[in-house]
């Protein structure tokens, strides 16, 4: 589908971690897209000579879901995630959209892993809480989610007890009371022996740059082919 210019009213502002906050809205007309898509919000007069930019969100709820939620994190001078952290309900921006290849395509012999960092969760979610998804869901996904620190786990109650995903929090920087895995999540895929489905899976990553390629420096090395790598890179 075609990307379009929509007008958005906020209906809800909240903090989901303390540098990641949660944006909801609903578009002047039906706002379609695909799990695991994003948004390119128009942040006014923020561009060298008063112009205007575009900054790219991920849409962190599914297509079936009304309102529409962004996941955004809290970046320090940042003129997009600065202009949106001030918006409360009733105002009103514009965002273009839809964009992104990073979307789950369903085979009934493939195991799907998906791969997030910091708000990377996002469009993951966004795959997995959506109707295409559940309508084709496999028997068996995996699910890694990596943060510095255990405040900034995303979608936990979401996520963490979904049928057939087995959610795999990691925590590079823990506090002393955390029991789960203590590491990044390349950290925790070269822990995982031949035992795991390397080459009858289909990996979804979404993330800072240095992950994925860590991530995928992982994959070659276990055999998994190209085709099979999804991603999705944020800046």
């Amino acid at each position: 589908m075609a990307a379009s210019e929509f007008q958005c009213t906020v209906e809800g502002f909240r903090m989901l971690t303390p540098t990641v906050f949660e944006l909801t809205f609903k578009a002047d007309r039906p706002f379609s897209f695909l799990g695991g898509q994003f948004a390119s919000v128009i942040i006014p007069g923020a561009g060298p000579g008063g112009r205007n930019l575009r900054r790219a969100y991920s849409i962190a709820s599914p297509p079936e879901s009304d309102p529409v939620e962004l996941c955004v994190k809290v970046v320090e001078e940042g003129p997009g995630s600065g202009y949106l952290a001030k918006l409360r309900p009733g105002d009103v921006f514009k965002a273009v959209s839809p964009y992104g290849d990073f979307v789950f395509s369903p085979s009934p012999e493939r195991i799907p892993v998906f791969i997030g960092t910091g708000t990377g969760i996002a469009p993951i979610r966004s795959i997995l809480l959506s109707k295409q998804y559940a309508d084709n869901a496999p028997t068996k996904a995996y699910c890694l989610f990596g943060v510095r620190h255990e405040s900034e786990l995303l979608y936990v109650n979401d996520l963490c007890d979904l049928a057939t995903v087995e959610w795999i929090p990691t925590v590079s920087q823990p506090g002393a009371n955390w029991t789960g895995f203590r590491g990044r999540v390349t950290d925790y895929l070269r822990t995982l022996n031949d035992d795991f489905p390397w080459k009858t899976a289909d990996f979804y990553i979404c993330g800072n740059g240095p992950m994925i390629q860590e991530t995928k420096s992982i994959l070659e090395e276990k055999g998994v082919e190209k085709s099979a790598i999804h991603q999705e890179k944020y800046y």
